[in-house]
């Protein structure tokens, strides 16, 4: 019998609930760590100087020790003269005292002898045997760091709960501190599940996926500074499952597993908290991603039954479990970082449920634009690729077009890319960055007319476009006056693709063209809304005479944004053909039925121009090395006589 979802819940409300039940979240106890295992823990006491630092008078340049007094009016004209008595080394404990008419040569960080009180640095100084001429005074004090002018004995250097970073490891060091004392961090064990999951490095049998889960959780509570430990996959067995997380909660403080947490069959972690004593405190969150997750108390453990697609997983460790870990590590309450960001194009969202969605950011002149990933939640490349995420409320049907949010960065430091590429997905776009060697580069797969539309709205420093005027069968020189950008871009060639239609090795299907999309044993995948290569199908069909597809033909409103996404679906059999590249056709073994060839531009605003990156990237489309590698890396590409000159104006 399949569970049902409990009464779902906030994230807040979830917190709320956990504070509840443990009568608040209270750090560990106070433990003595050496320095190297200090760093992201918390310190439990003030700290008091032991000693000054410096702990003795030192100079703080290479010079003469010196009586100031015996510098008065010293000058270019009127150099002072002094006999040299010895050298002061450092680490050093000096035996000489500098009187009437005496110096010391002596070394930067070296102990100041007795009777001196100022270091004249040896530029202004010329040296014959043991004595010296001086052209210049100095004050009392001048050069010298003082015993204690850095901290003194007794004071207070770095007070409790504050986090311990290499800068606080320095001051420890420096005092003569080997150990110190920190608030207990919890120790957590992970764990993944699911029958679907395969350990990175075997062999990936059809219906599987790699884990990520378990290394993504893990590190990210080891950057928190927790004990962590990541041990392994769980079989979705109940006995088994029972068994291991029974004996694990034993010994941690926090134990989370990712998967087997929805409301199907075979979902079992909600049953197994339950089973083990623990007391289910919530069971759905009232947020996507992210919905299905358990939690659940144990006297004062606390278990996390975090969703199985990674994104989901993610979300819920920064929402949820990241704000309980920092409690019990004694961290000081912290705003997460934000900027202040525009949403490019409406977008439907929240609709009963807390929406986290995440998103790249783009720079231009005036604000930052924040690009939705729209891949799912079990998507891996929207964790790697994203700045941060913006939250529809529950109570938000959509955002507007230009609308303001609030962008909640997973680093407080985000560094904006030398290079900014927005429209049609080509990997000739990987080949152009590889030869010019531009590395920080921000690549977003929106689409020809989606790039078109960041260029208008100066998110994007060059657009990649390959859309056909079928009046004229030219390619992209009609955009500017349909996006009424006539006087604000410059289009450059950049080179042809085959295109035609993907299908199985051997064809088993017997496709000879797209009429025979319409078979009824034939499913197709599609390419997303304003790309070029559906624009291009849409012509094909509509020369057939087909202007109802979507009720005609098996597939075409299954969509993906990638050349490389639709040749997965064909390998994997959940479609029979569709649209694509020669290149994904070598790439993913299959077989190719040509159609001709398109050509792929470049889109630039002339405000972009002054880029540097932006005239490398052009340049490189004109380089004979490119001309090589494109046709060399990617069948059915090629290199134009006109590759990287200004074809529009």
């Amino acid at each position: 019998m399949a569970l049902v979802f409990h009464k779902l819940v906030s994230v807040e409300e979830a917190l709320n609930l956990i504070e509840k039940e443990l009568n608040g979240i209270n750090t560990l106890g106070v433990i003595e760590v050496p320095l190297f295992e200090s760093v992201n823990k918390v310190l439990a006491e003030d700290l008091i100087a032991p000693i000054d630092y410096p702990p003795f008078d030192r100079s703080t340049v290479d010079g003469y020790a010196v009586r100031s007094i015996d510098l008065a009016g010293a000058s270019e004209i009127e150099p002072k003269e002094l006999e040299v008595i010895g050298k002061v080394e450092v680490g050093t404990n000096p035996t000489i005292e500098i009187t009437e008419g005496k110096a010391a040569q002596i070394s930067t960080g070296a102990m100041v002898p007795r009777g001196a009180d100022a270091i004249v640095m040896e530029e202004y100084v010329s040296r014959k045997d043991n004595n010296i001429k001086v052209y210049r005074m100095v004050s009392p004090g001048e050069n010298i760091s003082m015993s204690g002018s850095d901290i003194a004995t007794g004071d207070v250097v770095i007070r409790k709960g504050t986090q311990i970073t290499p800068r606080e490891l320095a001051v420890f060091a420096g005092l003569g501190l080997n150990k110190v004392k920190v608030f207990r961090p919890p120790k957590i064990i992970v764990y993944s599940t699911g029958v679907e999951i395969e350990e990175p490095g075997n062999k990936l049998p059809h219906g599987k996926v790699y884990d990520t889960n378990g290394y993504v959780i893990t590190s990210m509570l080891k950057e928190l500074g927790s004990e962590v430990y990541f041990k392994g996959i769980l079989p979705d067995n109940y006995e088994k499952m029972k068994n291991e997380i029974e004996n694990s909660i034993r010994e941690a403080d926090i134990l989370i597993t990712t998967g087997s947490t929805s409301a199907g069959y075979g979902d079992m972690i909600y049953k197994v908290f339950n089973d083990i004593g623990a007391k289910i405190i919530v069971h759905g969150l009232k947020s996507r991603p992210g919905k299905p997750t358990a939690i659940a108390v144990l006297g004062k453990k606390i278990l996390f039954g975090l969703p199985g697609f990674p994104l989901s997983a993610m979300m819920n460790l920064y929402n949820i479990v990241d704000p309980v870990v920092r409690k019990m590590m004694g961290k000081k309450d912290f705003e997460k970082a934000k900027v202040k960001a525009k949403i490019p194009f409406r977008l439907n969202a929240g609709k009963g449920f807390t929406e986290l969605i995440p998103v790249q950011l783009v720079w231009n002149k005036d604000s930052l634009s924040a690009y939705p990933i729209l891949s799912g939640s079990g998507s891996i490349a929207g964790i790697s690729i994203s700045d941060g995420y913006i939250v529809a409320e529950e109570n938000r049907e959509y955002f507007e077009e230009n609308e303001e949010v609030d962008v909640y960065l997973f680093s407080s430091s985000i560094k904006p890319p030398d290079l900014t590429i927005i429209g049609s997905n080509c990997p000739g776009i990987e080949v152009i960055l590889g030869i010019s060697k531009i590395q920080n580069t921000r690549i977003i797969n929106v689409g020809s007319l989606g790039g078109w539309q960041a260029i208008k709205r100066g998110d994007a420093d060059l657009a990649g476009s390959h859309l056909l005027d079928e009046n004229t069968m030219n390619y992209n020189i009609h955009m500017p006056r349909i996006m009424g950008l006539e006087d604000k871009v410059y289009i450059y060639r950049g080179y042809s693709r085959e295109v035609g239609i993907l299908i199985k090795k051997g064809n088993p299907k017997k496709i000879n063209g797209v009429k025979d999309f319409l078979r009824d044993d034939v499913v197709i995948i599609n390419r997303n809304k304003g790309s070029g290569t559906r624009v291009l199908l849409d012509k094909l069909l509509k020369d057939l005479g087909v202007t109802n597809p979507e009720k005609i033909i098996k597939g075409y409103m299954y969509e993906v944004k990638t050349h490389s996404a639709v040749a997965t679906a064909i390998l994997q059999g959940r479609a029979d053909a569709g649209m694509s590249l020669r290149a994904m056709a070598e790439i993913f073994n299959l077989d190719f039925i040509p159609i001709g060839y398109e050509i792929y531009d470049f889109v630039v605003r002339k405000d972009k121009l002054e880029n540097k990156f932006v005239e490398k990237f052009i340049d490189t489309l004109k380089n004979e090395e490119f001309f090589k590698e494109l046709e060399k890396r990617l069948p059915g590409y090629k290199a134009l006589k006109e590759s990287g000159n200004r074809i529009y104006p």
